[in-house]
């Protein structure tokens, strides 16, 4: 049986750990037995390559444990300082790069994007194509502004994505390459500015590339380049030592190896491509992907935004500032929001999922309302669970994306009395 969930009212009133404390039972809720079983039944049972795993509950580490390879074809294990892809876990820390410049007062959230970004001044939405196969375009019903940009509202597509089947767009797109290793944040911007909204701000939530636009107006608005205002900001204050988007070659013994999970069910090491960005250091640094990382360096960032935006003396934003952060932000006028209900019964903040209501089935992954968290494209995920005073990082290296039921698994083996009854088998 899934354990009791705190109602929503309560959450609104005791968000933050001091109160939570007060309001959880003193027992821990973490059983770390439970969940190091739950990590090695990943290798044992579903052939998971390697996976690690780190909780803090109560401001102290309740479990740490690594099962199988960060790299199969050396024997390598996976250990406590692998150096992980994390990909979108990127996202959440731009968000708090944007945030500071708002604590700064340096932007309102309802301010028009083209504000600060001139780049993004004359967009046009798509809306289908004329008799001879034309596109049609459109002026946006109103200008996007940062807050779409924080919340995957604003309408910018690539056409070709989960959800946006647009062929048009995704030519386009393909044509520009925005996103290209060597481009500047400002030649970005400018080639995004010049392809067609997918739909007018403010009527779907669709993921793209919102993220980088947010790093290209922290570079923007602060004056400095966007990988330096993180480390000023973020990195050096929190201690994170080895998140950045280039690790040299003398870390190597560290790096882990990403795997795809063929149809059989076995891994295969990825192709070589999907990692070539960072053997070098690169013009690009994206807001939406692309850092390397520790679990303990991840798990910092984590514990700082438990803590309200503080952590061992540092602060990095304000309470009001997270909070804000980890509320559901998706407007009324919303018409869809894609696949973010497959990851349960979720709003969305400012780069945050956020659990608004518990889990309707036991298919669903477990948590509790009012957590907030992210994931990576090669299966990485972390959240904060405010209530329980949780932080939880996981690394594993896998694509498709979570085709093996990690999260839940990890999920299950914290918040159910018997993740084995809850957990489903392949």
């Amino acid at each position: 049986m899934q354990r009791p969930l705190f109602c929503l009212v309560a959450i609104l009133c005791s968000w933050w750990p001091v109160a939570a404390v007060a309001s959880t039972p003193p027992d821990r809720l973490v059983d770390p037995d439970r969940v190091d079983q739950a990590l090695a039944n990943l290798i044992e049972e579903h052939g998971l390559v390697g996976i690690s795993g780190l909780i803090f509950e109560k401001g102290e580490e309740v479990y740490f444990g690594a099962h199988g390879f960060a790299m199969r074809e050396e024997r390598r294990p996976m250990q406590r300082d692998t150096l992980a892809y994390i990909y979108s876990m990127t996202k959440p820390i731009t968000g708090v790069a944007l945030m500071t410049l708002y604590e700064d007062g340096a932007f309102r959230l309802d301010d028009p994007l083209a504000k600060y970004a001139p780049e993004f001044a004359n967009l046009k939405v798509f809306v289908g194509l004329d008799e001879k196969g034309d596109p049609m375009l459109e002026s946006p019903h109103r200008a996007p502004t940062i807050r779409d940009v924080t919340r995957h509202t604003a309408g910018f597509s690539r056409g070709s994505d989960p959800g946006q089947d647009i062929p048009f767009i995704a030519a386009a797109y393909r044509q520009s390459d925005p996103k290209h290793q060597d481009h500047t944040l400002t030649e970005m911007a400018k080639l995004l500015g010049r392809i067609p909204l997918g739909f007018h701000p403010g009527e779907r939530w669709l993921y793209g590339d919102s993220v980088d636009i947010q790093a290209f107006l922290v570079e923007r608005i602060s004056g400095k380049p966007f990988a330096a205002y993180v480390r000023e900001k973020i990195f050096e204050p929190l201690g994170m030592h080895e998140t950045a988007y280039y690790i040299g070659p003398e870390h190597d013994h560290r790096r882990t190896r990403i795997y795809e999970r063929q149809d059989d069910g076995s891994f295969a090491p990825e192709d070589p491509a999907e990692v070539a960005y960072h053997l070098a250091p690169r013009t690009f640094t994206p807001g939406g992907s692309r850092l390397i990382s520790t679990l303990d360096d991840y798990m910092r960032f984590a514990r700082m935004l438990l803590n309200a935006g503080e952590l061992d003396g540092h602060r990095i934003l304000q309470p009001d500032t997270v909070r804000l952060m980890a509320s559901n932000a998706l407007p009324a006028t919303l018409t869809d929001s894609l696949w973010l209900p497959t990851k349960g019964q979720m709003g969305f903040g400012i780069n945050f999922a956020v659990r608004i209501a518990s889990p309707a089935t036991p298919t669903e992954n477990s948590g509790e309302i009012g957590e907030f968290f992210w994931d990576g494209r090669a299966s990485t995920l972390f959240w904060v669970d405010p209530v329980n005073d949780i932080a939880a990082v996981l690394f594993t290296q896998f694509m498709p994306f979570n085709t093996v039921p990690a999260h839940k698994a990890f999920r299950d083996a914290i918040y159910w009395d018997d993740p084995t009854a809850a957990a489903p088998r392949e």
